[in-house]
């Protein structure tokens, strides 16, 4: 632990500048790119890859945390810090620069390595600067960055888009990203390794091979081969037997990324499964209800942007009122079973809108969805806390961030499968025999298709014999798009309703009344 003696009050306060910075920073990069998403995937011709610029973010994020960590404690934190903060940085501008979505995938999954490296930094350096009566009150004041950017982030990333164009979301983290480095770089003193458990790189680096196979068959299912062949089964086995490995590998390991015993008890393991289901619930709006708003009832990034708004406040309101009844009751599993029901009723409703619902029916009906997620967000961090001894809090709080983050990688690339596969079946339907070839061939490519801006630009060299043949097909490419989507909340529903008969079984861990137990 560093040494108080070793900064000023000025640094203090100039360090934790730096690491409210460096998080807001990390934790805008999700929030921002929702409503970008649409209008840069009609630019890079890359609706069929949807999900995957964050899927490639949250992937290597999640993996990379853990290395992180323990190569900050081999060679301080100071470094690792300042070279997340570059590799962020370095992959904004290369996000910004991309002329195809492959390359914004791979660019994505180097914001992800950076992105990892400062998350794992700023908490681990909280810790090294706080007493342990003192860490819990500025790790709530760091991670208040994440309301910051669920409040701002969609309707600042619709604003910058129309405005400005989708690459300066990217261009734009390069100023705060400086001012966040110059802090650290100037202020955090350097600190000696002393000899912490070393990083679980094979448990990692397994799981890692794990999830590749698995999120590439979602991925591909439907657009490059059916659910029923050779490659999306082989895939699939693939990555089973290697999360068995993996969980052979975590029972033997001195600091495993998910330590097995806590799955024998049914308050973690519940609490950790809890964790993952709220966030592919979550993140199936999040990444999504842009792409409906944007596609389907044609507006803006910013409309889009303005109606995410709510629904995130929304959220951590629900949060923080649930934080303070578990606190007042001790009781969550009722909590928990009601916050998915409620989550239910959202995604029900939310599958039901189309192009002619109001601007005010669709915030509300994202309000409610959000207000009843953010009933279980502080769940299972309480719950699991009030699980293990005071000296593992910190083990199973990594755990159960590790579970979000794992809840967002695999659902981004589940629900995108959802929506490729019911557009390349819905397209492939289409009958467009009785167009000209050459509109036809303009046809073929599904980004076309998808963008009604593009499709209307195609009905200006449409002969006028073949309007209304061309203009029943752009109607029924609205309502495939529309069908798309909201089958993603349907299977929300399915989601939301499982989760909440899995948390009957939930076991309630009773409330600590001090700091001491």
């Amino acid at each position: 632990m560093m040494e108080k003696a070793t900064f000023t009050k000025r640094q203090m306060v100039f360090i934790f500048m730096g690491l409210m910075a460096s998080l807001l920073l990390y934790a805008l990069d999700s929030t921002v790119v929702s409503t970008a998403m649409k209008a840069i995937t009609s630019e890079l011709n890359g609706t069929q890859l949807y999900s995957w610029p964050f899927t490639a973010y949250m992937l290597c994020s999640t993996v990379i945390i853990p290395i992180s960590g323990g190569i900050s404690d081999l060679r301080g934190h100071k470094p690792v810090f300042l070279s997340g903060i570059i590799i962020f940085l370095l992959g904004s501008v290369l996000c910004g620069l991309s002329n195809s979505m492959i390359w914004l995938i791979i660019c994505r999954g180097i914001q992800g390595i950076g992105g990892g490296m400062i998350v794992s930094s700023v908490f681990t350096v909280v810790a090294d600067l706080f007493p342990p009566n003192q860490r819990g009150k500025y790790t709530g004041l760091v991670t208040s960055m994440y309301g910051v950017a669920s409040i701002i982030g969609p309707l600042a990333g619709g604003l910058i888009t129309d405005h400005l164009g989708w690459r300066w979301i990217f261009f734009l983290n390069i100023p705060l990203g400086i001012i966040a480095a110059c802090l650290i770089a100037f202020n955090l003193p350097e600190n000696l390794p002393e000899g912490r458990k070393k990083a679980d790189i094979l448990g990692i680096a397994t799981l890692a091979f794990a999830l590749i196979p698995l999120l590439l068959a979602f991925s591909m299912v439907g657009s490059y081969f059916d659910w029923i062949s050779v490659p999306f089964w082989s895939m699939v086995f693939a990555s089973v037997l290697l999360l068995i490995v993996f969980g052979f590998l975590e029972t033997k390991a001195e600091n495993p990324v998910v330590s097995m015993s806590y799955f024998k008890d049914r308050a973690i393991s519940f609490s950790l499964l809890m964790s993952f289901l709220n966030q592919v619930l979550m993140f199936a709006v999040i990444l999504y209800l842009p792409y409906f708003i944007q596609s389907v009832m044609a507006a803006t990034a910013t409309i889009s942007g303005m109606v995410i708004t709510p629904m995130m406040i929304g959220l951590l309101l629900a949060s923080n009122l649930a934080g303070q009844l578990i606190s007042r009751t001790g009781k969550c599993r009722l909590l928990s079973i009601a916050s998915f029901v409620l989550t239910a009723i959202g995604m029900f409703l939310l599958s039901k809108i189309d192009s002619a619902t109001s601007y005010v029916n669709v915030i509300l009906y994202a309000a409610i969805t959000g207000f009843a997620i953010g009933i279980n967000m502080p769940i299972s961090n309480v719950n699991a806390q009030n699980s293990v001894s005071r000296e593992k809090i910190g083990g199973i709080t990594s755990s159960v961030m590790f579970f979000k983050n794992l809840g967002r990688t695999v659902g981004s690339a589940v629900l995108g499968a959802v929506l490729t596969n019911s557009m390349s079946c819905g397209f492939a339907g289409l009958n467009m025999s009785y167009l000209p070839s050459n509109i036809q061939a303009l046809l073929q490519n599904p980004d076309t298709l998808t963008n009604l801006q593009v499709m209307k630009a195609v009905q200006t060299q449409v002969p006028s014999v073949y309007l209304p043949y061309f203009n029943d097909l752009l109607q029924q490419s609205k309502l495939i798009l529309e069908n798309s989507v909201t089958n993603i909340f349907k299977v929300g529903i399915v989601i939301a309703l499982v989760s909440a008969f899995l948390m009957i079984f939930l076991k309630e861990a009773p409330i600590r009344k001090s700091r001491k137990e």
